[in-house]
């Protein structure tokens, strides 16, 4: 079977949905490739066991380390990507992420493009995905061109006290950006179950429900579900691509198309084009710089628990706050540190809850009586944090984290300032290579091609007609939820694709 269209989109998330959104009514023949289906509407998608036990919603594919130890990678193959089960938090990246930065681990390049370039991409991204936020409160907030489209969620009374609380102590508590539909008749209940669940209901911002259904309400845009790229085929000069081999039905299915996009993720890309070597690309297509699938990134991130024991957190929707005073520099410490954020509300069965020869009634005790945050500092690109494909197909991550003392100190910063809180117990989990929602930098953008595999509008430096839209383009991880940054970039891409060739 050959079929053909103008455009193919291969991945359906933060980069690919986007992308198919904003070029919905360009008049294009668009192809959207998902190689998983449209996650189902259940009961489970907000029963913890089920998902985070279970694993319902995970793949049952295995990555390994360097050192050969398999794990299970934290990705989700369904229309809509990694935000399907997202936490919704979509902040911009600082002004400063975009410039070079020197930490104490060693120094964050900086981007081909400025804040500038991306601001007005960032402020129609946080009208399509639902963005509430609330202006004037973070001491690091960059300029901003418009307010957010929607007033930041209320906190509820607990969290207020909270950030009475750090506020006392001199720092700068501040409304997170979320997208959720709490507009006038929205779907969003406000439930416990946002943060790493599915939503039943469909009131996360994310790119299944705020993109690719809209984009397929026009017939010039085609979904195929249940559809996986094997390769992308060039012509004889290697400076075009001109088909994909997808495997859709228990068949090969061969489509021509003027332009590609790879938008599976920054790991999935990669292995799309490596997999994709021919003659002319022997390294993996559009790998001629050798950059392609190295300066993986993927955040230091720790779990935190903060426990009173005399005082029960009735809290349901907590992910409404979130601390940048050590974003750029800490208390005795000269060198950014990273991000404070609140977890959705952690129930027994859920990251620093989930202890397994603990008893689950005291695991649920700790969690009535928490609060939860997700500590997150930068992870430095380095080219030696690389993805391997094998000959037999496997997946090697080699990743070995950096800027480790800015993230020890950032977590020790929380401890003391939870515990002036009022908080006698923290407990902390730190993630490991399993943990890679915000996996970015294997396809980095720049302006060299000797140094980066995409130029600044994420066209592939070695193939005319080939872009890569998702994280693989960022060349610093800052210490910022990288999925609004994914969709500005997407539509600055679709600007420039929509122009007369």
């Amino acid at each position: 079977m050959t079929d053909s269209f103008d455009l193919v989109i291969i991945g359906t998330g933060a980069g690919g949905g986007t992308l198919a959104y904003a070029l919905r009514e360009s008049g294009a023949r668009i192809l959207l490739v998902e190689r998983g289906g449209f996650l189902p509407q259940e009961p489970q998608n907000w029963q913890p066991t089920e998902v985070f036990d279970r694993r319902r919603y995970k793949p049952a594919e295995l990555w390994y380390g360097a050192d050969g130890t398999p794990f299970h990678p934290g990705v989700h193959y369904f229309v809509g990507g990694n935000t399907k089960v997202y936490g919704a938090a979509l902040p911009r990246l600082r002004e400063r992420d975009f410039e070079e930065l020197a930490h104490e681990g060693g120094v964050s390049p900086a981007w081909p493009i400025r804040y500038a370039d991306l601001e007005p991409y960032y402020a129609r991204a946080e009208e399509i995905y639902l963005v509430h936020g609330q202006t004037g409160e973070d001491p690091t907030d960059p300029p901003r061109s418009s307010p957010f489209p929607f007033p930041a969620l209320p906190h509820e009374p607990y969290i207020d006290d909270l950030g009475e609380r750090l506020r006392r102590q001199g720092l700068h508590p501040f409304h997170y950006p979320m997208g959720v539909d709490r507009r006038e008749g929205g779907r969003c209940l406000r439930c416990k179950t946002c943060d790493g669940f599915p939503c039943q209901v469909l009131a996360k911002g994310e790119s299944d429900v705020c993109c690719v259904r809209p984009a397929t309400q026009h017939p010039g845009v085609t979904l195929w579900t249940h559809t996986r790229a094997q390769r992308l085929l060039t012509d004889s000069t290697g400076r075009r691509v001109i088909a994909a081999e997808l495997e859709k039905g228990g068949e090969i299915v061969t489509v021509q198309a003027e332009r590609f996009v790879v938008a599976c993720g920054a790991v999935n890309s990669t292995l799309l084009l490596l997999r994709s070597a021919n003659d002319r690309h022997r390294q993996g297509l559009a790998n001629s710089s050798g950059m392609l699938g190295r300066h993986y990134m993927v955040h230091n991130n720790t779990a935190l628990m903060a426990v009173d024991p005399l005082r029960r957190n009735p809290t349901v929707f907590q992910k409404t706050l979130a601390i940048n005073d050590f974003y750029f520099q800490g208390p005795d410490f000269p060198y950014p540190m990273g991000n404070l954020q609140l977890l959705g509300k952690l129930q027994a069965g859920m990251l620093t809850a989930s202890q397994p020869f603990v008893p689950r009634p005291l695991l649920q005790g700790m969690a009535d009586r928490s609060v939860d945050w997700w500590v997150m500092s930068e992870d430095l690109p380095d080219p030696n944090n690389r993805i391997e494909l094998r000959s037999d197909g496997r997946v090697v991550v080699r990743w070995q984290p950096n800027n480790l003392a800015a993230h020890r100190k950032l977590v020790d910063t929380a401890r003391h300032t939870l515990r002036a809180a009022g908080y006698a117990f923290v407990f902390v989990q730190t993630m490991g290579i399993e943990t890679n929602s915000h996996q970015c930098g294997t396809a980095r953008f720049g302006s060299d091609p000797a140094t980066s595999v995409l130029d600044p509008y994420c066209r592939t430096h070695d193939v005319e007609n080939l872009y890569v839209v998702d994280s693989s383009f960022f060349p610093s991880s800052s210490a910022m939820n990288p999925a609004l940054t994914i969709a500005a970039q997407a539509l600055r891409v679709a600007e420039q694709l929509n122009r007369p060739q």
